[in-house]
């Protein structure tokens, strides 16, 4: 039966990304329109790769997936929600989905694209920046949701897929690199993504014909975690950047985006560095400071990759190869980390603003509940 539904969301300003408020409205489901479909959001995960998304709202379009208004924005996370209502044929009142949703109680879609395994936001309102983000899988048909595991599913696998591809992505460079690169540094390597990848990129070195060192780059705090993870073949804290070897060709991946740093790695390795790849800004602070000096540098944009993938290997190729990674990385990860639970608006709130001090527990993995 339709009626009025309480919405909660957090609204961040997109000029200043540390201030936030909670706005409360109201949703009437008797106004829903042809394929409209109301969301109720169940649980969010929560991690850096959030504050990335704020940080770079504008210069990568984050804020287009639900627009609050011209001044402020609400942070895409990934997450799971229960069909409340629906004026599409296809999708049922009742069913479970994971996918993209803002940081808020509830969302109205404008559902299409349905099959058996997903269907997608379709809504004009919504500007995306691909369709990896606009696409709710469908959990009753979905060979990767375990109901155990719903934890380090909201954490681990949205931020997974990109590791996966940048590991597909780094290693088809490495391949073809006119000479061969012997050390692949991640600076945050204290980050799941960062980690991810590195899991990867240790795994396949020898499939791949190659002989690289996996190197973690890491605050001086976050190092015996890191360590810990066994996930890189070495783990320095930024303050220790003068013992790499800089004579070795090497590429960066940058998860950090603190320029700064980054300018000293060139400086050091000179034309040994062979590529400095950027793809996240876990270090928000960093972005105030805009030293002098021109980094040459790539942007790493996960969802061209996908594309690219999927169009080589088909979609189930694709899905098959990310099973078997993901796998390997969910058995390498058991065990290493806890789940911590934040529930209401200010407890969400507050969180966020611990991602943006950068203070996150790496130990936890986040679950959210308005």
């Amino acid at each position: 039966m339709s009626e009025v539904h309480k919405v909660t969301e957090i609204w961040i300003e997109k000029s200043n990304v540390s201030h936030t408020k909670i706005v409360e409205k109201t949703i009437d489901s008797t106004h829903l329109s042809a394929d409209q479909v109301l969301l109720k959001i169940d649980t969010l995960g929560f991690s850096a790769n959030n504050v990335t998304y704020s940080v770079f709202g504008d210069k990568m379009g984050y804020w287009g997936f639900f627009p609050a208004d011209e001044t402020w924005g609400i942070v895409p996370m990934w997450g799971f929600a229960t069909v409340l209502e629906s004026n599409h044929a296809d999708v049922n009142v009742g069913e479970k989905v994971f996918g993209y949703l803002p940081m808020a109680s509830h969302l109205v879609i404008t559902a299409g694209k349905a099959s058996d395994l997903h269907f997608y936001d379709i809504s004009e309102e919504r500007k995306s920046i691909s369709p990896v983000y606009d696409n709710y899988v469908r959990c009753a048909s979905d060979p990767g949701y375990q109901a155990e595991r719903e934890a380090w599913q909201l954490n681990y696998r949205p931020l997974f897929m990109t590791s996966f591809v940048l590991d597909d992505f780094v290693g088809e460079g490495l391949v073809a690199a006119e000479q061969p690169v012997k050390q692949v540094i991640l600076t945050s390597a204290s980050s799941k993504t960062a980690y991810g990848a590195a899991h990867l990129l240790m795994k396949h070195k020898a499939e791949r014909g190659l002989d690289y060192q996996v190197v973690g780059l890491t605050s001086a705090g976050n190092k015996e975690f890191t360590q810990g993870l066994d996930c890189y073949d070495q783990v320095f804290s930024y303050d220790e950047i003068t013992e790499f070897d800089a004579a070795d060709k090497s590429w960066v991946l940058d998860f950090a985006g603190n320029k700064s740093l980054l300018l000293n790695l060139q400086k050091q390795f000179a034309d040994n560095l062979d590529k400095l790849i950027l793809i996240g800004s876990t270090d928000v602070d960093a972005q105030q400071d805009k030293p002098d000096g021109h980094l040459d540098s790539e942007f790493f944009f996960a969802p061209s990759q996908v594309k690219k993938r999927t169009a080589e290997w088909g979609h189930a190729g694709f899905a098959e190869r990310y099973a078997k990674a993901w796998q390997s990385f969910a058995v390498h990860m058991n065990n290493k980390v806890s789940v911590a639970e934040y529930k209401g608006a200010k407890a969400i709130e507050a969180l966020y603003h611990t991602g943006l001090e950068n203070k996150l527990n790496n130990l936890e993995i986040n679950v959210l509940e308005f």
